[in-house]
């Protein structure tokens, strides 16, 4: 079951449960996430956006079998975030891994982080939320009006529905400025070292790692 939303910036198909069959994202595939709240180890995981850079976008709704679901039971949408062969772009991808690897029990590999990225070679601003990049360099506007709206409830809005995917549809954009950038600037290796090394970022974070941070001095 699912339904289509357009809307000017594109189409939105919600899926409950899991990613149809032969659903495909081509090479790379733009990944967001949607939790109850911002702790893993007691809010769960709601929504999973997916874009292949098209204007489109796939919204996989997770619901808990307490309200009729399946919850984790997405053989599709596991066996997508796990396939080496397919990049998955993320921003701020550290909370999405964690979060998917809590609900899912998958880990996802092999991915790129635009605020890593952003924060590595745009040294010259503080500014590396997806708002600011999406301005700053794509020239688009996005709203975050319902970022912190109930991601849980059985019903998604058409509003939190486009929010959602705006979080995924410019980020394949995002990520060949970015990269160009860390070109230029000698740092994609680096870079590319930051993003193997999210995943086990993520599972420090879920083991309570966070804060003290095991890194910090």
């Amino acid at each position: 079951m699912g339904e289509t939303l357009f809307t000017k910036d594109g189409t939105i198909r919600l899926h409950r449960h899991d990613l149809p069959d032969g659903l495909s994202f081509g090479a790379s595939v733009a990944i967001d996430s949607e939790t109850m709240g911002l702790d893993h180890r007691r809010d769960r995981l709601c929504l999973v956006q997916l874009s292949s850079g098209d204007g489109s976008a796939h919204c996989v709704q997770i619901i808990p079998p307490s309200l009729g679901g399946r919850g984790g039971d997405c053989p599709n949408l596991k066996r997508l975030l796990e396939d080496l062969g397919v990049l998955k772009l993320f921003h701020f991808g550290r909370f999405d891994l964690a979060a998917l690897h809590q609900a899912l029990g998958v880990t996802v590999a092999p991915v790129v982080c635009t605020k890593i990225a952003s924060k590595l070679v745009r040294t010259f601003t503080d500014r590396h939320g997806l708002k600011d990049l999406c301005r700053d360099l794509l020239g688009v506007e996005i709203s975050k009006q319902q970022q912190t709206s109930d991601w849980g409830a059985p019903e998604l809005t058409p509003e939190q529905l486009a929010y959602a995917a705006s979080d995924v549809l410019h980020l394949h954009a995002l990520w060949a400025k970015l990269k160009a950038l860390l070109e230029r600037e000698g740092r994609l290796g680096l870079a590319e070292e930051c993003f193997r090394f999210l995943p086990t970022r993520a599972r420090l974070d879920l083991l309570g790692y966070e804060d003290p941070d095991i890194f910090a001095h």
